[in-house]
């Protein structure tokens, strides 16, 4: 009866991999927060855009002002009582709705940083996506006046509408960078902006 000891090792295995419960509670809360976030940054691609919106541009940038503040306070609690939050604990979804929130906390660059360390141990441990981290590690150089190392950072020309990526580090490797970590190459990353 030597498959007796065998069958009972996969129950083990099915019955663990199936104890991993995502905090629903908490992907609620997150994908709630990134709701607000994206919600007046949409509205303003459709001011920039010239499509019909009843906002002017200073009532949302104050809308977008407060929305972050809102998720910094917030983004805060979580990463205090959970680190930064992957995919075992809030779901794909949830874990990279954090991310951006994170991304958008420009006014606090020793928080995205602190963020950055822990989202690195859960990308390590493929909890968490890897692209996403690559942003915000971009995010955190250039908040700090340093050149990024992916070239997701990018500043649209206002008249040309061309996008252009912030300074980077060793630019000549920089698609072989994109590439190790799943990220198209710059120029096609480029041509999005102006597909918008």
């Amino acid at each position: 009866m030597k498959t007796f000891p065998t069958i009972t090792f996969l129950l083990l295995c099915v019955c663990n991999a199936f104890s991993i419960q995502i905090d629903s509670t908490l992907q609620k809360k997150i994908l709630a927060m990134y709701k607000e976030d994206q919600k007046w940054r949409k509205e303003l691609i459709k001011l920039q855009k010239d499509d019909s919106v009843p906002f002017d541009e200073n009532i949302i940038n104050k809308k977008i002002n407060e929305a972050d503040s809102s998720n910094l306070l917030a983004a805060k609690s979580i990463v205090r009582k959970y680190g930064f939050p992957g995919n075992s604990l809030v779901g794909e979804n949830g874990s990279s709705a954090f991310w951006a929130i994170v991304q958008h906390c420009d006014s606090d660059p020793p928080f995205q940083k602190n963020v950055l360390q822990l989202m690195k141990v859960q990308v390590d441990n493929h909890n968490a996506s890897g692209e996403d981290y690559a942003f915000l590690q971009d995010r955190v150089l250039v908040n700090q006046g340093q050149k990024q190392l992916y070239g997701t950072q990018v500043r649209i020309d206002l008249k040309t509408h061309r996008a252009k990526a912030m300074p980077i580090q060793d630019s000549l490797n920089v698609d072989k960078r994109r590439k190790t970590i799943g990220l198209q190459p710059l120029k096609v990353y480029l041509s999005t902006f102006e597909q918008q």
